[in-house]
């Protein structure tokens, strides 16, 4: 057999150090979790300690020192003791998917097939987390980037239109507190809306009293169900699942049917207030430079400056959480957030040359 050059026992000794890498991110996950997920974690670290034995086995004496990991692995390490949330799940997601073991002839085909495996692993984990938070991250992202798109298109709209600063501080804080009430009414109202739906499509208890009195052998519980969307024959054994349980166990027409969570939408008011500041944290961003007493072309140059790199910013953690680019998610929105902007600024430019 020939002996393997410098170059592979080098990529051989760096998978041996990324493999070891890995299973410590998983580790560290999971003395964040309990029960499954904790368990889900450790079984994905001993899977990448079959791996490590593999490139152990190939390097033989030859293993030498331990090789640091890659940067993007001591990264998601860092991350996982700081905050070991989803966050660092997504960043390992995308770590899995870019596995090169599929190119690479001295790996086996099962570790290949491993990699892809826990990415689809990682992939379900991290969406549990996703689940959680997806409703509040909606609204924060939401909120925030409208707060700086549509301050930022106001306050360049009538600085081009040549309007002095202390008018186009007035402008943006206007425009902060206009668009913030106005998001935190219309979330209170979307909020409470979909509540009061629910509880209209929620089984009424007070039916629940007339099951021991319905006749067994001619009702219309069966209906009930067959409403709810499921077949004749499911409909009719389920009612008559229910009819019989009620001299056992208290029955209820509610049984077998899945009712939306309230707690997971919210109150009204809790909507309304995170809506709210949610938009106003976006919004300040624009007028921060005539805060500061600076006007003209350079403060919508500050403003722009900063509204862009916090556009970039909201766009790397949307694309962290998806899974997908950091980069083409905030490169997105900024191209998105300037382009309005730009149409304003242009628009201003268009009032202040006419005069009006």
């Amino acid at each position: 057999m020939t002996a393997p050059s410098a170059r592979t026992i080098r990529r051989w000794r760096q998978y041996l150090a990324d493999e070891r890498a890995e299973a410590a991110v998983y580790r560290q996950i999971a003395k964040r979790r309990d029960g499954e997920e904790r368990e889900i974690l450790l079984a994905l670290a001993d899977a990448e300690g079959r791996h490590e034995a593999h490139w152990l086995e190939l390097l033989g004496e030859r293993v030498g020192k331990p090789l640091r990991s890659d940067l993007r692995t001591r990264l998601l390490i860092a991350l996982a003791r700081v905050f070991g949330s989803v966050f660092v799940l997504a960043l390992a997601q995308r770590a899995e998917a870019r596995s090169p073991y599929e190119t690479d002839l001295d790996a086996l085909p099962a570790m290949a097939a491993d990699e892809a495996i826990h990415e689809e692993v990682v992939r379900g984990l991290a969406a549990r987390g996703r689940n959680r938070l997806s409703g509040t991250f909606r609204a924060a992202v939401f909120g925030a980037n409208d707060g700086l798109v549509s301050n930022l298109s106001l306050v360049l709209g009538v600085t081009a239109a040549g309007i002095p600063a202390g008018a186009v501080l007035a402008t943006g804080i206007a425009g902060l507190l206009a668009g913030a009430l106005s998001m935190g009414a219309g979330e209170y109202v979307s909020v409470r809306s979909q509540r009061e739906l629910l509880e209209a499509s929620t089984p009424n208890p007070a039916a629940d009293r007339v099951l021991p009195n319905l006749d067994v052998d001619a009702n219309e519980l069966a209906l009930v169900y067959r409403a709810r969307g499921m077949g004749a024959d499911e409909a009719a054994t389920h009612a008559a699942e229910v009819l019989a349980s009620h001299g056992e166990t208290p029955a209820s027409i509610a049984t077998g049917v899945r009712a939306e969570s309230h707690e997971a939408i919210g109150t009204g008011f809790g909507a309304a207030a995170s809506s709210f500041c949610f938009f106003a944290s976006g919004a300040v961003i624009p007028v921060i430079p005539y805060f500061f007493g600076l006007r003209g072309i350079p403060a919508a140059l500050v403003a722009a400056g900063l509204v862009g790199l916090t556009l970039l910013g909201t766009g790397s953690v949307v694309g962290l959480l998806s899974g997908g680019s950091p980069l083409r998610r905030g490169l997105r929105q900024l191209i998105i957030g300037f382009g309005a902007a730009a149409a304003t600024y242009l628009l201003g430019l268009l009032f202040h040359a006419s005069g009006v």
